[in-house]
């Protein structure tokens, strides 16, 4: 187990509550038995994070059932910001919540989001009258849930969500390769309004660290051209990758409330725990231009990078 415990230092918005800078991102894997994902989710909680993040389409429900599970063991529900999301945005959006929240083995959670919605149009079916957000709001009176929001990889509709008035919290990509407009605009736009931002893609869903696609899809690798001992070609990495520290201090330094993180293994945790650690404060300008310049080589040749637009 890590030996320090992070401590809350940030309010996520206005609601409140005061958050580690470091949240615990989705990790559900049914490769995984569930008692390891457990046990990796409770190594987080008892390092402090207590920002965590799941949704029903993640892995099926897996996601939810973890977290669930976790949280009964933990002991630790009400010191938690439990956030959860609404996966179909055009269906009914009570049944959904209650959907989530039973496998959840929960009563509430804290944040209900509206999930990746990018398309302006489904945005104007949800603010109208009797749209998802009422139906939100309704289930927040009903003490399913505290707070509301959208998650989103288009700048247009989080801006214009930012704008209307009825986000507490909204949830966007940061990192050294997401489109400028994320940075530039709406993390200003949504402090302004003192609106929370929990945001993710530190790491471009994986591409700046290693040699995948994201989402722990590999890449083929080209092979060195020579024999291993055992008769077969030797691989090894061939494209440029970064470090977890210099994502970690070039996220922190453009200074969103959440920084989600999924850290499957307890290895990935503490290298992000120990980025975190050495953290002195906001990077020099100079250096954020270098981590920039290190992330525009590093995702080349691994794909789309599909959160910008």
């Amino acid at each position: 187990m890590p030996a320090e415990q992070f401590k809350p230092e940030r309010q996520i918005g206005r609601t409140g509550f005061v958050a580690t800078r470091l949240g615990i991102g989705d990790l559900a894997d049914r490769a995984v038995p569930i008692e390891q994902c457990v046990a990796t989710v409770r190594r987080a909680i008892d390092a402090g994070l207590n920002v965590i993040d799941t949704a029903p389409g993640y892995e099926d429900g897996y996601s939810e059932e973890i977290v669930g599970k976790a949280l009964a063991e933990s002991g630790v529900r009400d010191s938690l910001f439990v956030i959860d999301k609404v996966d179909d945005l055009r269906d009914p959006v009570e049944p959904q919540v209650d959907a989530s929240l039973k496998r959840l083995g929960l009563s509430y959670v804290d944040l209900l989001v509206m999930h990746n919605l990018k398309e302006m149009e489904i945005w104007e079916e949800t603010i109208h009258p009797g749209g998802a957000f009422d139906q939100l709001d309704a289930c927040i009176k009903k003490g399913k849930a505290r707070f509301k929001g959208i998650s989103s990889h288009s700048p247009e509709v989080l801006m214009r969500a930012i704008a209307s008035g009825r986000m507490d919290v909204v949830m966007f990509p940061v990192g050294p390769f997401v489109d400028r407009r994320y940075v530039d605009a709406v993390l200003p736009a949504a402090k302004e309004r003192r609106i929370g931002t929990v945001c993710f893609k530190a790491f471009g869903g994986g591409k700046l660290l290693g040699d995948t696609e994201g989402y722990q899809k590999p890449l083929m690798i080209r092979p060195r051209g020579k024999l291993s001992s055992g008769g077969a070609d030797e691989h090894a990495p061939t494209l440029p990758r970064m470090g977890v520290e210099e994502c970690l201090h070039y996220t922190l330094t453009l200074d969103p409330d959440v920084m989600l993180l999924g850290m499957s293994f307890p290895n990935e945790q503490d290298a992000a725990f120990a980025a975190m650690r050495a953290y002195a404060g906001p990077l020099a300008e100079q250096r954020m231009r270098e981590i920039e310049k290190r992330a525009d080589t590093a995702v080349h040749g691994k794909g789309k990078c599909w959160w910008n637009p």
